[in-house]
This record gives C-alpha cells, structure tokens and sequence, in this order.
C-alpha cells in the first residue's frame, strides 16, 4: 500500500479536487450543495465537514490518472484531461461551471487574423502549440495532416505568429482570441467540468451511493444557479391570463386565500427573465411580488 493510500484509509470516499483556476469556484459550489471546504492557502489538504470524506487539491490535469491508478476514488476535472490522458473511469456527471461562467468551454484552432490557414489541411508543415498535445495529434491525424505540435505551459495566445503558426487553445467566449487578433480557423472538442470515478470505486455500493449523492448535490446546486423563486397574489379572474404567460419547470402552484376573489401563485423561473416578467405581472394586476433566491433545485 502506497503512503497516499495508508493515510486515505479512514475516510469512505477519497475526493479529489482541482486546484488552480477551479479551485475557489468548486469549493464554493460545494459550499452551494451543503458541503464545507476550508483549507489554508499553502495547504493541498482540505478540510471537510463531512467525516466521509478527504482528499487532496491536485491539478485538473493529472486528476483523471490519479483517480484511474486508485489514488482516489473520485474526482472533478475537465472532460478534456480525460481525452487527454486516454483514461479509464467513470463519468459520473457533467457540472458545466468554470472559474468565469457556467458554459461549455471550447478548444479551438486559432490563427492570426491575417493568417493564410484556413482550414485544418493548411497547416501541413506547420507548427502548433498547445496544452491539448494528444488531442491535436489525433485531430491532425483524422484529417491526414503532418505538422509539429509542441506542449505550451501557458499564455499560448501570444505565440503566434512570431514562435508557431497556429494554437489550440481553450476558450468560452473567444474574447481573449479577439483581443490578440486571432481568428478561430475550427472547433477541435468541447468540454465542461466533469464528476469522474475510479472503476473499482464505483463498484463498491457504500462509495457509489456516497458519490451519487454528492453528484445530485452539486447538479442542484448548479441548476439552483440560474433561477430564483417567484410568489405573488393575483385575482382569479386574472389567474389564466398570468399562467400563460409565466415560464416554469412544470405548471405553477396555485393556493386559496382567505378572500376567495383572489389566489396565490408560486413558481420556478430563470434568474433573467424576472427583470421583464415581474413588471408584466404588475400590470396584469399581481401584488405582494416576491423573488427569492434558491440553494438548490433537484430535477
């Protein structure tokens, strides 16, 4: 047994999480799903309220070995270090959020806008460089092309054209590309943060009971995101009116109040549109608004 193994014995589950740019945005999604995380800011050791659990902070991009080779039982990471590293685990669920947003990310071909590449068979002969080096090498191999794909340990954007003549880099908005004055020449994978699990792992029913509870969590957590709660009293005469045009998750729930003229209806909708629907709603007639915020929303 390995020295990492002896000291995760006590624990049911060996977490691994991502440190780096994920870390703040995954302990606060944990915090969200009602799991504490603390940690000193020079300690790869985090402290969790929940006696189930331990682990270690370790880079998105080593995570998917570590938790395939058994060093933990599970993990966050992105989809694309699990391409990347050829892994062999569970994908438990997808939790698409990251240190700027809650989108998919892309990693794309990009090229000075002024570049003569267009198209992937463009770069026969050339030079990229990347962080994704296995997944361009296959990438070039499926369409037939030979060029030099050299590993970029960061800042890729600003390689070109003086150092190599494209990169592959990962984006969310493409902002970045646009402010270096590169062109998106094609779109190689997406990928969003993924709950992975080691095989054996998730074969043993106490750990994979343990780790689907945390995935339905942080999912609810995740949805919780984007929405907020919606309650207001409108007369029934209007009630038909307003339910057509509230967006919910199903239909809305509607109560009794004590003046039998009047109802209460209560809803889930998205976070944005309450900004054009609750003026709606008070022309149509609707008092005693209220929005509330929301921990979590299990669909």
């Amino acid at each position: 047994m390995t020295m990492l193994g002896a000291f995760f014995m006590t624990a049911l589950l060996n977490f691994g999480l991502p440190k780096g740019s994920l870390e703040d945005p995954t302990i606060k999604l944990f915090g969200r799903a009602g799991f504490s995380i603390s940690k000193s800011s020079r300690s790869y050791k985090p402290c969790w309220d929940d006696s189930d659990l331990d682990g270690r902070f370790v880079r998105a991009q080593e995570m998917s070995r570590y938790v395939e080779d058994g060093f933990f039982d599970c993990g966050l990471t992105g989809r694309d270090w699990v391409e990347e590293n050829a892994s062999d685990v569970e994908i438990v669920s997808d939790l698409i959020y990251s240190r700027a947003s809650n989108r998919i990310s892309k990693w794309v071909l990009a090229v000075p806008e002024q570049s003569e590449i267009h198209s992937v068979v463009d770069l026969e002969g050339k030079s990229i460089a990347t962080e994704l080096v296995g997944v361009t090498k296959k990438y070039l191999e499926k369409h037939g092309v030979k060029a030099e794909v050299e590993f970029s340990w960061g800042a890729t954007e600003v390689k070109v054209p003086d150092l190599v003549d494209a990169i592959v880099d990962l984006t969310e908005t493409g902002g970045s590309l646009r402010a270096n004055k590169l062109r998106i020449v094609d779109v190689l994978m997406e990928t969003n943060t993924v709950l992975i699990a080691n095989k054996k792992s998730w074969q043993d029913p106490q750990k994979k009971s343990k780790i689907e509870n945390i995935s339905l969590m942080l999912q609810a957590a995740l949805h919780a995101d984007t929405k907020v709660g919606l309650k207001l009293n409108i007369k029934k005469e209007k009630l038909d009116e307003v339910i057509k045009e509230m967006p919910a998750l199903r239909r809305p729930t509607v109560s009794s109040l004590s003046d039998d003229s009047w109802v209460a209806l209560e809803t889930v909708i998205e976070k944005k549109v309450s900004r054009e629907l609750i003026p709606a709603l008070k022309r149509m007639g609707a008092e005693g608004i209220v929005e509330y915020p929301l921990n979590k929303i299990v669909l």
